[in-house]
């Protein structure tokens, strides 16, 4: 046993401090990205903030609202094959830029990714999606798919530190999902004892990342665009949201109503929801790491986009970043005690 002395940071813990700035408008902030891939294929070009791969979240309907802004979808790993190919065959290949197929690690995994993407050869992101990806299993399977699929872009996590980031790229991997139990609907936290403060972690691995040419996605913590800003500003190239995103129209999740408000379940992964849902139950040997929870039912999505997109510019306008790519060059943290004045509440 040791113990790590060092302070580790999440969002709540730190605000980013203002600098003067030439900039008079945020409307002449651009938060478009070009990222070069370490492995896979052409340049990637968009707005770097992802729907997560939920069934709650990464759904198609969200998949095409965000593609039209140029903003990214991991799609969950639970539809068909069938239903993959009759979206894409509606869709075109204009939308194949802003998806990505969500496989697991098993053997049945496997093959039905392969049939996606055979049956839809202008997909090219997959995102291989664990909750644990310390396991040597896991990278096995990450080389593996690069070995089969060399010219796809290959996501895959979920980690935190910065070693095992660059063994997985190195493995073949081109972005890495980093968080361990920040997630709105993640209990890992708490039942396990595991995880990472979310933005020491983010900036550990952007800095492992990047040293080798790789990216890193930000997944889970965010509870307000400000956190989004912090995410980036942190180093992080992308930003994956779940129940940020929830509630919506184009949102998974059973519609329910209660005392006349309507609301939509929202729920982790790894819940007893997700489990009696796909798995045919929590298995015996583990517990679930997921909670679901009703989020007020929010319309169209479009609106919650505007307010995340918007609170991203203005933080850049504090800090006199023209980019989405300079702010973290322009950001400073400080070490903070309280966030907001909560007066009147949440």
């Amino acid at each position: 046993m040791r113990i790590e002395s060092d302070i580790k940071l999440g969002f709540k813990d730190v605000m980013i401090r203002p600098k003067r700035s030439t900039l008079s408008s945020r409307s002449e902030v651009s938060l478009m990205r070009k990222f070069k891939f370490m492995h896979g294929g052409k340049d990637w070009e968009g707005i770097p903030v992802m729907a997560a791969n939920m069934d709650t979240v990464g759904t198609f309907e969200m998949a095409t609202a965000l593609a039209s802004e140029q903003l990214f979808t991991a799609v969950h790993k639970h539809y068909t094959p069938d239903q993959w190919k009759f979206f894409m065959n509606k869709n075109g290949n204009a939308i194949s830029e802003y998806i990505a197929v969500s496989t697991g690690t098993s053997k049945q995994d496997s093959e039905k990714l392969d049939t996606i993407l055979n049956e839809n050869t202008s997909l090219r992101f997959i995102c291989i999606d664990v909750a644990n990806g310390y396991s040597e299993k896991f990278v096995a399977f990450v080389k593996k798919t690069r070995d089969k699929h060399p010219d796809k872009v290959i996501i895959a996590g979920n980690v935190v530190t910065g070693e095992m980031v660059e063994e997985l790229l190195l493995a073949g991997a081109d972005a890495i999902k980093v968080g361990i139990g920040p997630g709105s609907v993640c209990t890992t936290r708490v039942k396990t004892g595991v995880g990472y403060p979310q933005l020491s972690a983010i900036i550990e691995c952007a800095d492992a990342a990047h040293g080798l040419g790789g990216q890193i996605i930000s997944d889970g913590g965010c509870k307000v665009p400000g956190d989004v800003a912090k995410a980036f500003g942190g180093g992080a190239d992308f930003v994956m949201l779940g129940g940020m995103l929830a509630g919506h129209d184009e949102s998974g999740g059973e519609l329910v109503e209660k005392d006349g408000v309507k609301y939509r379940l929202f729920y982790g992964m790894s819940s007893e929801t997700a489990m009696n849902k796909y798995a045919g139950g929590v298995a015996e040997y583990r517990a679930s790491e997921g909670k679901t929870v009703k989020v007020k039912y929010r319309g169209a999505v479009a609106n919650t986009l505007s307010d995340i997109l918007g609170g991203i510019r203005s933080a850049c306008t504090y800090v006199g970043a023209k980019s989405l790519k300079e702010l973290t060059k322009r950001t400073t943290f400080i070490r903070v005690q309280e966030q907001h004045n909560e007066w009147f509440g949440e």
